[in-house]
């Protein structure tokens, strides 16, 4: 017979040994400082995407696009600390917390200022700097329900500036990038096209700091 001493030893051991693998797990669904990911918004199921193309109207600085293609090797964005800050590769990013993405192609980063969007005429959205290396206009604020980013969860992207939100139009460019959608800053919030997701990408876990493949394709 299992005296009560042995009783409470064996549920106190169930408890940790399935407790565990679940925080561990959650553990593994953040999304960290030094991660590339895609970013998909899932109001129009694209992701965003830049390249070395200028706009030919306000800034004139490279632009900002959404497409559909999964594979394409220009949707990959660096998570990083604001400028002047640094975070530690692996460090869960926090919701609230203020951020910069860089294109990891052009090495330059996710900006934006009060120049109009060249389709709708909201703000315009565009690549910015060298090597990494920008300005304030690079500063987003991560808006999201949680406690920190997890991959799955829909987010939000302030412009710290200029308290634009992150998001598209809905109006599609033609040539010299046909169909590609137009990224711009919305004024609100709750304007269809503000939301996005994590999805392809190369993931750095939480204090073991290896990376990890997620979603199967970068």
């Amino acid at each position: 017979m299992i005296s009560y001493k042995g009783q409470t030893w064996i549920v106190v051991a169930l408890t940790v040994f399935t407790r565990f693998p679940q925080s561990f797990a959650a553990k593994k669904n953040f999304v960290t400082c030094g991660s590339i990911v895609k970013l998909l918004n899932t109001d129009y199921n694209v992701r965003l995407h830049s390249h070395d193309v200028k706009y030919g109207s306000g800034s004139g600085q490279q632009s900002v696009t959404a497409i559909e293609l999964k594979e394409d090797v220009n949707s990959h964005w660096i998570i990083k600390a604001p400028t002047d800050k640094y975070c530690e590769r692996g460090e869960p990013i926090k919701c609230d917390e203020i951020i910069r993405l860089e294109h990891l192609t052009t090495k330059k980063n996710l900006h934006s200022h009060y120049f109009a969007s060249p389709l709708s005429g909201d703000q315009e959205v565009s690549a910015y700097g060298n090597n990494g290396f920008g300005d304030t206009g690079d500063h987003w604020q991560l808006l999201c329900s949680n406690d920190v980013w997890l991959r799955d969860a829909r987010v939000r992207f302030r412009h710290v500036d200029t308290g634009a939100y992150l998001g598209l139009s809905g109006r599609s460019f033609g040539r010299p990038i046909a169909g590609q959608m137009e990224v711009a800053g919305l004024g609100s919030m709750h304007r269809d096209g503000t939301r996005w997701t994590t999805a392809e990408g190369l993931y750095i876990a939480p204090k073991e700091k290896e990376a990890e493949y997620a979603h199967t394709e970068l």
